[in-house]
């Protein structure tokens, strides 16, 4: 059984005729967002390249909780499109508008049209950490070995 939260959403001036945020399946995690730009101007983000992207959507998250936002699987799959600063962080505090960092890992330019897909928002609790300075950690097992030594 999945928790709700109650965010406040406002949809801003640009963004309007343009649905609000939905998940698209009884047990999605995301929410799904839509980019926010002009109808008759797609942006094209060409190979390599990567561009703010907006969603014409501020929000009001309760405290103690965060936005991810998240590449949509398909666009990377398909096209080799990603969110770029993955997972991007919307703090509870923030009250400006959400925008999407997309490159373009792929190899042909790809449009960027008005309501399409662009990436996903997760809403997910925080925890934040209370910090100790110490003169010596605790030992493990695995010590001080970095990337790649526990295995390949």
């Amino acid at each position: 059984m999945s928790a709700t939260v109650k965010v406040d959403i406002m949809q801003l001036p640009h963004a309007e005729g343009l649905a609000l945020p939905a998940y698209q399946s009884a047990d999605a995690a995301g929410l799904d967002l839509l980019a926010a730009v002009p109808a008759e101007t797609p942006l094209i983000l060409t190979p390599g390249k990567y561009a703010m992207v907006p969603t014409g959507l501020a929000i009001a998250l309760p405290r103690g909780f965060e936005a991810q936002v998240r590449p949509r699987s398909g666009l990377a799959a398909k096209h080799g499109v990603t969110v770029l600063n993955t997972p991007g962080t919307v703090d509870a505090d923030y009250r400006g508008e959400i925008n999407v960092i997309l490159i373009n890992h792929g190899e042909a330019p790809f449009p960027i049209r008005r309501g399409e897909r662009i990436a996903q928002m997760v809403i997910a609790p925080v925890t934040q950490a209370q910090l100790v300075q110490v003169d010596t950690l605790s030992t493990t097992d695995r010590g001080a070995g970095g990337f790649g030594s526990t295995g390949r």
